[in-house]
């Protein structure tokens, strides 16, 4: 396939990623997902991704693990409360604790290697600047400057070609996004978004419901008048 038409797909197997992958499927692209270990609180994420991409067949799909020691300062990545109920623990400018530190551009980095690397195009993102929870990281503003940067340190770019940067969510609302994803038939109930797992006795997993990402997720389907399939995770379904 011409490389016009080849993907790599930041997937995390959370909502919006889940819907990315979906709709860059359907946009006929040949995917190559990339998913990242940092040894983050909620890694069960991982292991929903890993089953998303067995049960699409999806064989490109690849696991970059980075120490989680680069992380700072972060409730996803340290011995940190996260908020919950709404409560902005430890916010700094209007940035809650659940930020990781420049996380996207070092992973968007390792995808733009990738991407050149295996003469791949595109680059898809979930990035959300209306539910975005105040990550910088996130904005149509950081999209665009990597971009650039990206072209111009890279040798495809210095060639008069483009490695592209999609983000189909970067302008919509959870509810919005969630509509898109069930237009696509993306199965919801394996999702993962919330950033505080509970581990059951029985060994089942659950979203905690007080997170702000749960409590995202839940208004977002509120909002559609939609209950969230999503109830708990049965580590039998994960066996990838």
């Amino acid at each position: 396939m011409d490389r016009k038409n080849r993907a790599v797909i930041l997937f995390s197997g959370g909502l919006d990623s889940t819907t990315i992958l979906y709709y860059a499927l359907q946009q006929n692209y040949e995917i190559f997902p990339i998913s990242y270990s940092y040894e983050q609180r909620h890694l069960v994420e991982l292991k929903v991704a890993a089953s998303h991409c067995q049960k699409l067949k999806l064989t490109n799909h690849r696991l970059i693990n980075i120490d989680r020691s680069l992380f700072q300062g972060s409730a996803l990545t340290n011995n940190i409360d996260v908020p919950k109920n709404g409560t902005r623990l430890n916010e700094e400018n209007n940035i809650p604790v659940t930020y990781v530190p420049v996380r996207n551009l070092i992973l968007l980095s390792l995808a733009g290697a990738y991407a050149e690397s295996n003469n791949i195009d595109n680059i898809f993102i979930g990035v959300n600047a209306v539910d975005y929870s105040g990550y910088p990281d996130c904005r149509p503003e950081f999209i665009d400057s990597f971009q650039k940067t990206l072209n111009l340190a890279s040798k495809v770019g210095q060639n008069g070609q483009e490695i592209k940067i999609h983000t189909p969510l970067i302008s919509l609302t959870k509810k919005e996004i969630i509509e898109m994803g069930y237009k696509l038939k993306v199965p919801y109930e394996l999702t993962w978004s919330c950033y505080d797992p509970i581990y059951e006795k029985s060994g089942d997993i659950i979203p905690c419901q007080k997170c702000d990402s749960c409590l995202l997720r839940e208004a977002g389907f509120s909002q559609t008048g939609k209950k969230d399939p999503l109830k708990k995770i049965n580590p039998g379904i994960l066996n990838v």
